[in-house]
């Protein structure tokens, strides 16, 4: 039966500390971490998140502040277009009713001799003729001044869009490499669909922050400081009326963003979770189908999802209903802010003009407000985004060599392990006291049962982990002290699971080495038993491969994989089930070209199929993490102990 959604969540999370890959998720064997922990609510620090954003601007930083400066010309060119109408009015209104008493302000008696100055030279001297030229004039004024808004706003949207293309190329730059650099354990405790998240909707929210939220909040701060000056120049009675709503609208933001913020974090946690979930059920299909598994991960992942809409649910709710609750209380601030102003305006201390442009910034002075609120929900998902991308990139690297480290370019493959331990989590060891020695041209075979340490034996020597006790060199030289990537291209692999990338068959084998002839590709794809079915492809070496070579069977991936290793160079070869996935006729042809492979390097074998390894000089038999008998293949079955039982068929390999 499925789990219940606390369970998941549990084995998310503790999977997300460190605690080991959670047990019995779904297909066959497990999932493999999750998104971390669905109660972190609240981001950790989201003025240093705010502060690592922006340091990706660098060299752009003249283009923000030149966006900074037109969204000052935009936003003051729109109040400058707001003010001006309040002459137009208090003109136009003595024009029709000469008897009204009304005093302009010193600004406005500017403007107004500025638009008259405009009428000097045209013709006319009637009322009518006065006042449609005086339209005529002010909206000659007006239109400039929009113009130029508009002009400002298209400059400042384009830069802005390039500032921030800028900024989240270089966040999605480090954020790559630094999965480049994290050790093998980290993707090991990370289903694919959870990193994969992080470069999709945690960018994406973030993107949006910068692109839209960002200004906005910039423009409503902008827009609320010129508003009050341009209010408190026409009326301080009505200004401070309209400021006493603004303690209403600060505590309503600072209460329904602390809900908001806290549900968009978790909101961005369980989104993760589903995608982790799906991509490992898509990948998985065969087997779920195989295994009648449909109804199950549907369960599974209506739990998932279930929990998803909740979060999603609280999220969108608390953040779109700060709108509408600032909206209704700037509602009330106008009414009230209007009222008074009209009684104002009788008793002779506004004029009509002043009544109108002041309703006006009232309104205004509410909207940066509202949409500051309603900016601040996107912010809170992009701060819980950026606190995601940010966590890998904090997440601990592999360690650096040490100073001096030896580059090995002559390295001969001397392997030595002398009495090692190991276990990958500090209460669970693995491997117990693993001692040998291997050295050119021998082939030393790991057989024992699934879980013995065997694969784990050569990720020590690929140092994809550090051991906990004992030694490993390679010609007398502490595999830690010897420079990791060097040591690593001296190894040549070919895993069990293969592993193909989108491009031609020449390029994907030449991944072994990439300055190789195709000759030499050609060549290795002979070694490895590839070139007849090569051949036969529709465009041959040329033949471009479907998403992990969809388009080849199992077997032809795993002869590709070969091959790959075949052009390799590297000094020492290992084989964890390398031929698992080819049918006995190939497998002879294989054993063929490995042994020419093999000659001069030191080369590790895993293998089930005891078969196989009959020509190994040494083949060494694990249970629980220890060697307990080791020789050659006549010597082993002399002793009739393990390696007897099961080449005999005494006992299976579990």
């Amino acid at each position: 039966m499925p789990r219940n959604i606390d369970e998941l969540k549990r084995q998310y999370n503790s999977s997300a500390e460190g605690k080991g890959a959670p047990k019995g998720m779904g297909m066959g064997g497990g999932r493999r971490g999750g998104p971390g922990s669905m109660s972190d609510a609240k981001p950790k620090n989201a003025g240093k998140t705010i502060a690592r954003t922006f340091s990706y601007m660098k060299g752009h930083r003249y283009k923000f502040v030149l966006v900074l400066v037109l969204m000052l010309v935009n936003t003051l060119l729109s109040l400058v277009g707001g003010y001006i109408t309040a002459p137009i009015i208090d003109n136009l209104t003595l024009a029709i009713m000469p008897d009204a008493q009304i005093t302009m302000t010193d600004i406005e008696k500017v403007v107004d001799g500025f638009i008259k100055g405009i009428l000097a030279n045209i013709p006319g001297d009637s009322t009518t003729a006065w006042v449609l030229k005086y339209i005529a004039a002010a909206a000659i004024v007006l239109g400039v001044v929009y113009l130029f808004s508009i002009a400002a706003a298209y400059l400042q949207h384009r830069l802005m869009l390039s500032v921030s293309a800028n900024m989240l190329k270089l966040i999605r730059d480090d954020l790559f490499k630094k999965l480049q650099r994290l050790p093998v354990k980290y993707f090991d405790s990370k289903p694919v669909g959870e990193i994969m998240s992080r470069f999709t909707n945690d960018i994406d929210n973030l993107e949006s922050m910068i692109n839209n939220s960002l200004t906005s909040l910039i423009s409503g701060i902008v827009t609320l400081i010129g508003t009050f000056v341009f209010m408190i120049t026409t009326s301080w009675v009505l200004t401070l009326i309209t400021v006493v709503f603004i303690p209403i609208f600060a505590m309503g933001g600072v209460l329904i963003g602390k809900k908001s913020r806290k549900y968009y974090s978790g909101q961005q946690a369980a989104l993760g979770a589903v995608n982790g979930y799906i991509e490992e059920t898509v990948s998985g299909q065969k087997v779920i189908k195989v295994f009648n598994h449909e109804d199950e991960c549907t369960e599974e992942f209506g739990l998932l999802n279930e929990d998803m809409r909740d979060k999603q649910f609280k999220a969108q709710f608390w953040g779109g209903v700060m709108g509408p609750i600032m909206g209704n209380t700037s509602q009330i601030s106008y009414a009230v802010t209007v009222g008074i102003g009209g009684v104002l305006m009788i008793a002779g201390h506004l004029t009509p003009g002043g009544l109108t442009i002041f309703a006006r910034y009232a309104r205004q002075f509410a909207m940066p407000i509202n949409n500051m609120a309603q900016q601040m929900t996107t912010i809170f998902a992009a701060l819980a985004g950026a606190e995601r991308v940010f966590d890998v990139m904090d997440t601990d690297p592999e360690l650096p060599d040490p100073a001096g480290a030896d580059p090995m370019d002559d390295m001969q493959g001397y392997v030595v392990m002398d009495n090692v331990s190991f276990g990958y989590r500090p209460d669970h060891t693995v491997l117990k006291h693993i001692s040998l020695y291997a050295k050119p041209g021998q082939k030393i075979a790991f057989v024992g049962s699934t879980g013995a340490g065997k694969t784990t034996v050569t990720n020590l020597i690929s140092r994809f982990y550090d051991i906990d006790e004992g030694t490993i060199t390679i010609d007398g030289v502490d595999i830690r002290n010897i420079q990791r990537d060097k040591l690593r291209s001296k190894i040549a692999m070919v895993l069990q699971d293969t592993h193909l990338f989108s491009g031609t068959v020449m390029e994907n084998i030449r991944y072994g080495r990439l300055d190789a002839t195709d000759e030499e590709v050609i060549e290795a794809a002979k070694t490895a038993s590839a070139h007849s079915f090569i051949m036969r492809l529709q465009d041959g070496y040329n033949t471009m491969l479907e998403g992990d070579g969809a388009n080849l069977s199992q077997g032809q991936r795993q002869l590709l994989n070969i091959a790959r290793a075949a052009l390799s160079k590297a000094p020492i070869l290992i084989l964890d089930e390398a031929t698992s996935s080819v049918d006995t006729r190939t497998e002879r042809h294989i054993e063929h070209g490995m042994d020419r492979l093999m000659k001069n390097r030191t080369t590790f074998v895993i293998a089930h199929r005891l078969s196989t390894v009959r020509n190994a000089n040494a083949i060494l038999v694990m249970e629980q993490g220890e060697i307990i008998e080791r020789g050659s293949h006549d010597e082993l079955l002399e002793m009739k102990g393990r390696y007897y039982e099961l080449y005999t068929g005494k006992t299976e390999l579990s």
